[in-house]
C-alpha cells in the first residue's frame, strides 16, 4: 500500500488548496493519470498519479488546505493487474454494503475544518499558514498582531522578526495619523438593507488582494500620462499579420521597453528598504499582465531584449494561453523588470496601474483611435495610443518618469527601426 504523499509543485510552495479530486474509492488508475487539482498562490497545478493501481482511501476533502508533503491517498500498487485484486473488487462493494461503518471513515479526515472554524482567534494563523519561525511567531502573539497579516520580506515570503516590527510600527502610525495603514476592518452586515450572497475568494483572488494592498501601501506612487502617434506601427502591424499569426501591439511595446530598460537603468531596479540599498538588474524580463476568469495572473516574458518583435508575439500568446487554462507554475511569475497591462482591448482612455513590487514600474496601455493632430499647420488624421506609466518615487523622479515616457513615445512612433524576423 503507497501512501501517496503531496509532491513539491515548486520553489518555496509549502502549501495549497484542493481545488477538485479527479477519482473516488476503488477507482482504477494509470501512472501519470491526474488525481486532484492543487491551486497554489498564482497557479493551478494537477497532480497525477506516481503508479498504477487502485485508489484504497482519500483523506482530504475538495477545498481544503493541504501541507506539501502530506498524505492524501493511499493506492494500493499494481492491484488492478493482480488475480487477488480481481477477487477483491467485488468483496469491496459488498463490504460496503454489509458495513456502513467504512463510508463515514472519510469524514473524520475532513473534520479538522469544522473545528478549525469555530476556534477563529487560533486558526486565523495556522490557516494561512505563514512561513514565519516559531519564535516570530510568539513574538508577534505577544504584542498583539496578527502574523497572518504581516508582509513576509524574506525567501518565498518568510516573515523575519523585522517584518513584524515593521507592520506594528506602520500599524501605529496608522492609528496616530488616522490612514489606513495594513489593518483590516470588517464589513457591515449589508443584509440589514437587503440580500446579500457571500461568497469565499479563490486563493488566487486572495493573494492578488493582499499583494496589490501591500504595493499600493508601500510604494509611493506616481503615473505619468503619454500619447503616442502608431500610425506608421498600424501600417506595418497589419502588413506582417497572417491568418495563422495575429500580430498586436503589445510585442512592439515589449520590444521597445526592453531598449528603454537599458537607457534608464533606474526603471530596471528594485528597492531593499530593509538595508537602504537599490538592487539593479542585469537581465529583461518583462511581465504582461493577463485578464483570465480566476483573476489577474502576470507571467513574465524572459530576456525581451534578445527577441524579435515575432518571436515576442509567439510568446505572449502562448503564456496569455497557459495563464487562462490555469497552467503557469509559480517560476512563471518571478523575475520581471517591469510589467506591462493593456487594457486597449476593452476600452478607456486612460488608468492609473499599480506598481508590481518588487518591481519599480509599471506601463498601461489604454485604446487607441483615430484623432485629428496639426501638421504644416493643417490638420491630418493620426492614430494615437494612451499610455499611463506608473513608477516608485523612492527612486525614480518625475523628471526621469517623463524622459521614459517620451522615450517609449518617440521610439515607438519609429517602428521601421524594430526587428520583426525570425
Amino acid at each position: 500500500m503507497l501512501d501517496f504523499k503531496l509532491p513539491e509543485v515548486g520553489e518555496n510552495i509549502e502549501r495549497g488548496n484542493i481545488v477538485s479530486i479527479a477519482v473516488a474509492v476503488g477507482d482504477t488508475v494509470k501512472k501519470d493519470q491526474d488525481l486532484l487539482e492543487l491551486e497554489t498562490d498564482k497557479a493551478s497545478v494537477p497532480v497525477p498519479s506516481p503508479v498504477d493501481g487502485v485508489i484504497k482511501e482519500i483523506l482530504v476533502a475538495e477545498g481544503q488546505d493541504v501541507a506539501i508533503g502530506s498524505v492524501v491517498m493511499k493506492i494500493e500498487e499494481g492491484a488492478f493487474g493482480s488475480p487477488a485484486a480481481k477477487k477483491a473488487e467485488p468483496q469491496a462493494p459488498a463490504a460496503t454494503k454489509a458495513a456502513p461503518a467504512p463510508k463515514p471513515a472519510p469524514q473524520p479526515a475532513a473534520a479538522p475544518k469544522p473545528a478549525a472554524q469555530s476556534a477563529p482567534a487560533k486558526a486565523k494563523g495556522p490557516q494561512k499558514h505563514v512561513p514565519a519561525a516559531p519564535s516570530v511567531r510568539r513574538f508577534a502573539r505577544e504584542i498583539g498582531i496578527d502574523i497572518a497579516q504581516v508582509p513576509g520580506t524574506g525567501r518565498g515570503g518568510r516573515i523575519s522578526m523585522d517584518d513584524v516590527k515593521t507592520y506594528a510600527k506602520a500599524l501605529n502610525q496608522a492609528a496616530a495619523g488616522g490612514g489606513g495603514g495594513f489593518a483590516q476592518r470588517p464589513v457591515p452586515d449589508f443584509s440589514t438593507w437587503g440580500e446579500v450572497e457571500r461568497v469565499k475568494m479563490s486563493k488566487i483572488r486572495q493573494v492578488t488582494a493582499d499583494h496589490l494592498s501591500f504595493c499600493w501601501q508601500t510604494i509611493p506612487h506616481v503615473t505619468q500620462f503619454g500619447k503616442a502617434d502608431i500610425t506608421e506601427l498600424e501600417k506595418l502591424r497589419k502588413k506582417y499579420s497572417t491568418k495563422d499569426r495575429k500580430l498586436t501591439v503589445t510585442p512592439f511595446l515589449l520590444k521597445v521597453m526592453a531598449s528603454a530598460l537599458k537607457t534608464f537603468p533606474q526603471f530596471n531596479a528594485s528597492v531593499d528598504m530593509t538595508t537602504h540599498e537599490i538592487v539593479y538588474k542585469k537581465f529583461i524580463n518583462i511581465g504582461v499582465a493577463v485578464d483570465t476568469d480566476n483573476g489577474l495572473l502576470v507571467p513574465v516574458i524572459r530576456d525581451v531584449d534578445k527577441k524579435t518583435i515575432l518571436q515576442i508575439n509567439d510568446e505572449v500568446v502562448a503564456v496569455a494561453a497557459k495563464a487562462r487554462d490555469r497552467k503557469v507554475m509559480p517560476d512563471d511569475l518571478r523575475g520581471g523588470s517591469m510589467t506591462l497591462t493593456n487594457l486597449g482591448g476593452i476600452g478607456g482612455t486612460s488608468f492609473t496601474p499599480i506598481v508590481n513590487w518588487p518591481e519599480v514600474a509599471i506601463l498601461g496601455v489604454s485604446r487607441g483611435g483615430w484623432e485629428p493632430v496639426y501638421e504644416n499647420s493643417q490638420l491630418v488624421p493620426r492614430f494615437t495610443l494612451p499610455l499611463s506609466l506608473s513608477y516608485d518615487h523612492r527612486i525614480i523622479d518625475g523628471a526621469d518618469g517623463a524622459r521614459f515616457l517620451k522615450w517609449v513615445c518617440d521610439a515607438i512612433e519609429q517602428p521601421f527601426m524594430m526587428e520583426l524576423s525570425e
